[in-house]
């Protein structure tokens, strides 16, 4: 997700090794980011990521199998009042390079279901 410069949101797969990569997610609110990342086995050669929106709050997810998604994220953009940009990427570090393949590319209905609130213990 992309607002300016200072404002976005990305989710990504990194090589790391031969035995492990990461997911990973950064959120930048007025030029600040924070940066959360997950190990996953370097056997793991596809990923899907599910992106929702609710007003300026958005969640990411990610499959193995795209079919069962778990949740990586849910974060808050506090300028994405309006019209985003969102799409895809692929880079590489100098010196190095890969093949990346993106499929399957839709956008549906936001599958994150509203909250209903939490009843009082």
């Amino acid at each position: 997700v992309y607002l300016d410069s200072e404002n976005w949101l990305k989710a990504s797969v990194e090589y790391e090794n031969e035995v492990f990569g990461h997911l990973g997610s950064v959120v930048t609110n007025q030029g600040f980011s924070d940066w959360a990342t997950t190990e996953i086995s370097a056997a793991i050669h596809s990923v899907w990521y599910r992106l929702s929106r609710r007003k300026d709050d958005f969640r990411v997810e990610c499959s193995f199998d795209g079919v069962t998604f778990s949740q990586m994220r849910v974060c808050h953009l506090a300028n994405a009042t309006d019209t985003i940009r969102f799409g895809i990427y692929a880079c590489s570090p100098e010196d190095s390079s890969f093949t990346a393949r993106f499929m399957d590319f839709s956008i549906l209905p936001c599958q994150w279901d509203a909250h209903d609130g939490q009843q009082p213990d």
